[in-house]
């Protein structure tokens, strides 16, 4: 009998997207093939601390919406450096293993999750993961050097400015260069968390703040009148792209009460309705945005199409929602892979990745 693999599922994190990932945590445990996998779900509460869940009721339990323990035994580690990459739990008396680990499933969307601060420590323990690897997920992560790398690959994005806490922010200046109306954002966040719409003078030193609340690097960007449309990307070296999807919205912007809260807030259209041209456009431009930010697994890049048919890229997110209803695999289930046997590939190009890391040289 074949071995299963055991998956270590790693959620919740010390981001504003907590409670989201929770949900996309939720949603591939319950889709994951049993007889193929063994689950491990590990907890990160909002004080970064790692927790075990061995018979997964966090994620079973459909009320909690937060990982919170107060249990010390159901700490736990992953230790770097060790031969079996096992799965520690840290104690008075010592650490105490608890079993190894094929493979990671990182589902932590934000900063502390999908920035590569995560992916450097399971780089350094050894062990396979889902999605992309330090670099792809740090440029992703961070709206000003992704639209930087973009912008120097000839990849069409709209203009943007980006500011330190320590910077003077003038709003004639801003306002001169990007128009009205503007967003303010911070820079490493998703789920549109801290972003603001500024339509007069009036709102854009509460939306500074705001944006400030969440990370000390901030973007200002243009108004860009256009659809939303966005394209699910999968695979290492040789990446395909989805059918796109539209995000049609009924607010003034696709704001967080919008994604999650409002359910007249927004509706999807996948496929999207967009001519063979555009559909055409818009998958090449997110395979190359999807290699020139260096990602690999998966990532889900977001538009602006405009109605002279310009195509503009809004930003790539390198670990997207992921729960059933969640565009990234909505898209790709409209493109002919299952929500299950795309966690399926996920897995399987993530093992991939480090069979070849592992034959490369380290030392001479």
């Amino acid at each position: 009998m074949k071995k299963k693999l055991t998956v270590a599922i790693l959620f919740g994190g010390k981001s504003a997207e907590h409670e989201i990932s929770l949900i996309s945590a939720r949603n591939i445990v319950d889709a994951m093939d049993k007889n193929k996998y063994e689950v491990v779900a590990i907890g990160i509460d909002k004080q970064g601390r790692w927790h075990l869940d061995e018979s997964a009721k966090l994620l079973l339990g459909k009320s909690a919406t937060k990982v919170e323990y107060r249990d010390a035994k159901n700490a736990a580690a992953i230790m770097p450096g060790a031969s079996a990459t096992p799965l520690l739990r840290p104690g008075g008396a010592g650490l105490g293993a608890l079993g190894s680990i094929d493979v990671v499933f990182p589902i932590l969307h934000g900063p502390f999750g999908e920035d590569g601060t995560v992916q450097g420590l399971l780089k350094l323990a050894n062990l396979p993961f889902v999605g992309a690897s330090v670099l792809g997920s740090a440029v992703g992560m961070d709206k000003d050097v992704m639209k930087r790398l973009l912008r120097d690959a000839n990849i069409p994005i709209g203009n943007f400015l980006a500011f330190n806490r320590s910077d003077k922010i003038s709003f004639a200046k801003v306002s001169k260069t990007l128009g009205m109306p503007l967003f303010v954002k911070p820079a490493n966040l998703g789920s549109s968390v801290g972003i603001s719409k500024v339509s007069k003078p009036a709102q854009f030193a509460a939306a500074i703040k705001e944006a400030f609340r969440y990370d000390n690097k901030i973007v200002i960007e243009q108004f860009i009148k256009g659809r939303e449309i966005e394209c699910s990307v999968l695979g290492n070296d040789e990446p395909m792209a989805s059918l796109p999807g539209e995000i049609v919205v009924n607010r003034d912007f696709y704001s967080y009460d919008a994604k999650y809260l409002d359910t007249q807030g927004s509706r999807l259209e996948i496929p999207a309705k967009l001519p063979k041209a555009i559909i055409k456009k818009v998958r090449d431009i997110a395979l190359r945005a999807y290699k020139a930010l260096s990602c690999e697994g998966m990532g889900r890049i977001d538009f602006f199409v405009q109605a002279n048919g310009r195509v503009l890229v809004n930003e790539i997110n390198t670990i997207p929602g992921f729960t059933k209803i969640s565009m990234y695999p909505k898209m790709w289930e409209a493109s002919g892979i299952s929500y299950s046997k795309l966690i399926d590939r996920l897995i399987q190009l993530a093992i991939q990745r480090h069979r070849a890391e592992k034959r490369l040289r380290t030392s001479r």
